[in-house]
């Protein structure tokens, strides 16, 4: 990949960023690599973003409290285009803001001004989790929630991401993950037999047990889709008896007191049913890493976690959008 960006780099006149929608378009496969998107995906995802652009930056300024005149100020000096190639390439890779500022010749101090006023843009277009857990809630026959809800199967599970070691005491404490061994925030997904991300919970801090979180917020799915869960949600067929679900048979404890005593094996039978949910539960886990293959959720996150939200809605949209291959649902 870095011989490839050295050889744009020498074919650009002088002056010219490194990184544009011009010269990266000729490298399909690069441009999938630095993005995340297809060719034909991000030229889809412009084309919406350009027909929307014009109402969206005028209720954005259009603000009571401006003090000078629409149109004041200095323009953006990107494109639309390489403003939206910018983001994607800045939640592809996650670099700094320096670096994105010498690979599209812009100021540093503008780079995450730009994204920032791009992201509402952005969350209006994708196929928000929002935006499909509002659709599953007004399906009304069985032909409805079969095709969002291929063979009626739903799978839930919680995702970690690392953030900084945090300066205050309590955060420290609130934010350690015991099963990570780091500081970290956790959310949760709810996704189809496809890998269709259709709920996402707010995120939380790192400490949280995963049924703790279930409990705060929870996928509202049509009875007859049976959610799948891993044995962390263990409880919850008892505190939520009309929720359709199912969960791995676990061994019985022994009890107290019976020390050296080993639980009985599970049957034969109950082996092959952990064994065929275990196999259909692997979606939402392909499903956590295709969303950590972009960086800005699959690394360290850097950011203010107050925008961490904002971020994780505009990835499960990207997740959605490449499997839905439409941004209309």
């Amino acid at each position: 990949m870095l011989d490839e960006l050295i050889s744009l780099e020498c074919q650009l006149p002088f002056g010219d960023s490194l990184l544009n929608y011009k010269v990266l378009s000729r490298k399909p496969h690069l441009f999938r690599s630095l993005t995340g998107l297809n060719l034909s995906e991000f030229d889809q995802f412009y084309a919406q973003a350009n027909a929307k652009y014009r109402d969206y930056e005028a209720k954005r300024l259009d603000r009571p409290n401006r003090k000078h005149k629409v149109g004041a100020g200095y323009p953006f000096k990107l494109s639309l285009q390489d403003r939206l190639l910018m983001l994607m390439v800045y939640y592809r890779l996650y670099i700094t803001s320096t670096l994105t500022g010498v690979l599209f010749d812009l100021d540093q101090s503008n780079v995450l001004k730009d994204i920032r006023k791009l992201e509402p843009l952005v969350k209006a277009i994708l196929p928000l989790p929002k935006k499909l857990h509002d659709k599953a809630k007004r399906l009304q026959n069985i032909e409805e929630i079969e095709a969002m809800f291929p063979e009626f199967k739903a799978f839930v599970d919680a995702t970690e991401q690392e953030i900084p070691r945090p300066k205050s005491r309590q955060k420290r404490k609130t934010h350690y993950s015991g099963k990570r061994k780091r500081h970290t925030i956790k959310t949760q997904l709810t996704v189809n037999s496809k890998g269709l991300i259709v709920h996402k919970s707010r995120h939380v801090r790192g400490s949280m047990h995963d049924y703790v979180l279930y409990k705060h917020s929870h996928p509202k799915l049509p009875d007859k889709v049976r959610a799948g869960y891993d044995l962390g949600y263990l409880g919850i067929k008892a505190d939520f008896p009309k929720h359709n679900c199912v969960l791995p048979i676990k061994r019985k404890n022994p009890g107290r007191g019976k020390v050296g005593v080993r639980a009985p094996e599970l049957s034969a039978e109950q082996k092959a049913f952990n064994k065929q949910l275990a196999s259909e539960r692997a979606v939402v886990e392909h499903t956590n890493s295709r969303v950590k293959k972009f960086l800005i959720w699959g690394s360290e996150f850097r950011n203010r976690t107050k925008r961490y939200d904002i971020m994780t809605d505009i990835v499960s949209g990207l997740i959605n959008f490449r499997i839905l291959g439409s941004l209309i649902i």
